[in-house]
């Protein structure tokens, strides 16, 4: 079918393309993704993204643009995409909501100097021989069984830039021998504070099963060697001819061979100290075994490598490697190439094998296929005190096994020693510390790899599953969580990933829209966890749902639970968006808080994504909105909205608590005296000061306390600025104070009895075992009148007889 516009439609049609146009384009400028503006991928590591950075931040700084009058807006730009993507938790909110997740976090219009960028912005970040650790793979790398000396630096640090030449200088002569780290503490402020580090630069060895060791000698490279030495491992066996045959001969059942220098003196030994426990080390004396010496055709210093299995009458035939050389460096190097490969596992063996050891599989695709690198060689060694063997399997070979394992490329994965089904693929980094954390932290935890043929369906016991994609930082940080909570739960949970890349309809049918999603199912129940990546609030996060500290309100539980309540019940609700910053970061510290008012103050939550008409009538403009609903008075939907400035448990619960009506007594000095010195009851009393900035934070805590013990202990307070003079008698030195006025039977001492405590349960714990031994002495004085009355009343009956 044919138009014919006139001239007016024609222009006007012209007009509205060039409007679609410009809206199109100003949404483009707009909203550019934050990956695309740094020019990575997302997949991109914490080091690509620095590097990404620096290269643009050195290209478009307004200090090299000062003709351009956007170039401010520009870098703004690239630095506020830096800022949101260097962070973990802000990355997970940015890739799951988009701009809209970050509205809650500052903008920041400040950046630095051009000069910062170029000399002091991640000092080490393009040497590939030191590897800069960010705070979710620090204790993996310095835990892995290796062993590594770390850089803590700022970059704002005068000594850490008159370090680095030489610390790239030592990273490339120990390169092989040892590990050489950096962590940046302008970028990785917590993880410095937790590890104490409080001056820069600071030093440290770290080395499985030992603490940590701080260096304190110069800075010259010498001095850095000889230090990091002392913790090598290896130990120097001096070889003869009464026991040379026997070590070489032995080799092949321990699966070690052995390197040995021979030397003409005993100066030379101290050179062939190698890292790490690939093989036995060994010197040999010539000066005095010059027959065995001579014998193996050696006339001058020199080191060999005797394979496990290897011949002495026949070094060609048993692969002896001979090494000119003493150098530790080149030894290691040398020494790595001819230690021997993987095993290949066949398809034949395979699910035998996997049924009674743990292993650690390198799935590659055909013989030529580079899925291990010459370092994995280590991993025999590093995995050996975890009883797990390294093996490698060719898909190729097989391909049918490898589909039942929805493995399609080349990969690695875990298989627990119960058979072939209870396995787990890894998705870190490919470099040796990561497989290592990945092995030890898989094999003793109960997460396993899942796809269509074993997801779970409604049938089945409760599990938890993460949806995820390999590319996804957030993704890969929150897996190692996720082992640590599985083993908590154990026999009551089960724990699967699934890899959304492959399973891609799986994914879709669960209505999966953003990585990672943790989702719990039992049954017909599904829950998604919204909280932080730990495995702490995993856990809370099951707990809360055994046992629900918040209820989850709909608009028409709300009218039956907290507009119709009860007179005398309390409510405190969140109006909450689930892509709202502050929300997310309030969800944990609610769900505390409700804990801590359990059976004092009911508590909910409103989903305002869900019910926006709802939450629109209901006046909400922000989220999180906090109210508090009181016990009805006249007004039936009365609240109060919580505006202070902290939003963690304590604040909520102190705020929540001011509404409750007060259950301790107000004092006077007449009332003290009438009541507690002469009454006949049990008290407990604050004795505080209105100003007292510890009193107003004890003052919800004491009526909790007085809740706990009502109808054991009554409660009271007594304001020692008003009442100076009863507070100086009771002997009252400081504020708040809490003393315990036992009622025995007589006048209560004036001094009371001091109660070192500011916690509610731990008081209420006190005062019920300070009254039971009351209680107990009484019936004891009772019992002993008795006693003493029959005694007495069958001795009077005696006389009279």
């Amino acid at each position: 079918m044919e138009f014919i516009l006139s001239k007016g439609d024609h222009t006007r049609y012209l007009r509205f393309l060039l409007l679609v146009l410009v809206c199109a384009i100003v949404l483009v400028c707009t909203d550019q993704d934050y990956y695309s503006l740094l020019g990575v991928s997302k997949e991109a590591s914490s080091r690509e993204i620095r590097q990404a950075f620096k290269k643009l931040a050195l290209k478009l700084h307004p200090d090299k643009n000062q003709n351009d009058p956007n170039a401010h807006e520009n870098f703004l730009k690239i630095n506020r995409a830096y800022e949101v993507l260097k962070d973990e938790d802000l990355r997970k909110k940015y890739d799951k909501y988009g701009e809209k997740g970050l509205e809650d976090q500052q903008q920041g219009g400040r950046y630095e100097s051009w000069h910062f960028y170029r000399y002091d912005f991640g000092i080490y970040d393009d040497d590939p021989e030191i590897i800069t650790l960010d705070r979710g793979e620090f204790d993996a790398a310095v835990n892995s069984g290796e062993l590594w000396f770390v850089n803590f630096y700022s970059p704002r640090c005068s000594h850490c830039h008159d370090l680095a030449p030489t610390w790239r200088e030592f990273a490339k002569e120990m390169d092989g021998v040892i590990r050489i780290g950096a962590v940046n503490c302008g970028d990785n402020r917590m993880l410095c504070r937790i590890k104490g580090i409080n001056s820069y630069p600071s030093l440290y060895v770290f080395k499985t099963g030992m603490q940590p060791v701080k260096y304190y000698g110069d800075r010259s490279k010498e001095s850095l060697k000889n230090f990091a030495m002392q913790y090598v491992t290896s130990t120097v066996t001096e070889l003869w001819a009464g026991n040379f045959v026997n070590a070489i001969e032995t080799s092949f059942a321990s699966g070690l061979g052995w390197l040995i220098t021979f030397c003409s003196n005993k100066t030379s030994r101290g050179k062939i100290k190698i890292y790490f426990c690939l093989v036995n080390v060994g010197w040999m004396d010539c000066g005095t075994q010059g027959e065995l010496c001579d014998n193996l055709d050696i006339s001058s210093s020199t080191t060999a490598y005797f394979p496990p299995g290897a011949t002495i009458n026949n070094k060609e035939k048993g692969g002896v490697l001979f090494l000119n050389s003493l150098d530790a460096r080149e030894i290691y190097q040398e020494v790595m190439k001819h230690l021997p490969d993987f095993e290949i596992i066949s398809a034949a063996s395979l699910e035998d094998r996997l049924a009674h050891h743990r292993w650690l599989i390198f799935f590659q695709f055909g013989e030529n296929d580079k899925s291990s690198v010459q370092e994995f060689k280590k991993l025999k060694f590093l995995l050996k005190d975890e009883h797990i063997q390294v093996g490698k399997f060719d898909c190729l070979s097989s391909p049918t096994i490898c589909k039942k394992l929805y493995v399609y490329q080349p990969c690695l994965a875990v298989f627990k020693g119960k058979g072939i089904e209870d396995y787990e693929i890894h998705h870190g980094k490919k470099i040796l510390y990561d497989i290592v954390a990945f092995a030890k932290e898989s094999v003793n935890s109960h997460v396993i790899t899942l796809g269509p043929q074993n997801f779970p369906g409604k049938e089945k016991e409760p599990w938890l599953v993460d949806f995820f994609a390999p590319w996804c930082p957030p993704c890969r940080a929150l897996l190692p969580e996720l082992r640590k909570a599985s083993k908590h739960l154990y026999g009551q949970l089960k724990f699967g990933t699934l890899d959304c890349t492959v399973h891609e309809g799986l994914c879709n049918m669960h209505n999966i829209r953003a990585y990672p999603t943790t989702v719990l199912f039992n049954q017909s129940d599904v829950h998604e966890y919204e909280g932080h990546h730990s495995a702490e609030q995993i856990l809370e996060f099951i707990e809360d749902l055994r046992n629900p500290s918040v209820i989850s309100l709909t608009p028409e539980t709300f009218v039956e639970l907290v507009e119709r309540r009860k007179r005398e019940e309390v409510w405190m609700v969140d109006f909450y968006a689930p892509w709202c910053g502050p929300c997310q970061a309030l969800m944990p510290e609610w769900k505390k808080m409700a804990r801590m008012l359990n059976g004092l103050i009911s508590v909910g939550s409103v989903d305002c994504q869900k019910y926006y008409s709802f939450c629109h009538r209901e006046s909400v403009q922000g989220y999180p909105e906090i109210r508090l609903f009181p016990q009805k008075s006249k007004t039936a939907h009365q609240y109060y909205s919580y505006n202070g400035w902290h939003r963690d448990s304590y604040s909520l619960r102190g705020w929540a608590l001011g509404y409750l009506p007060q259950v301790s007594v107000d004092l006077t000095p007449q009332s003290f005296t009438e009541k507690v010195l002469n009454g006949k009851d049990h008290w407990v009393i604050d004795f505080y000061a209105p100003w007292c900035g510890p009193c107003q934070n004890f003052a919800p805590e004491f009526e909790i306390l007085a809740r706990a013990v009502k109808g054991k202990v009554k409660a009271g307070k007594v304001d020692c600025q008003a009442y100076g003079q009863t507070c100086q008698s009771a002997d009252i030195r400081a504020y708040p104070t809490v003393k315990f006025y036992p009622y025995q039977g007589m006048k209560v001492n004036v001094l009371g009895e001091y109660i070192d405590s500011r916690d509610a349960k731990g008081i209420a714990d006190i005062l019920n075992e300070k009254v039971e031994a009351i209680e107990n002495k009484g019936k004891r004085k009772k019992s002993r009148n008795k006693v003493r009355i029959l005694i007495l009343g069958t001795f009077t009956r005696d006389i009279i007889l």
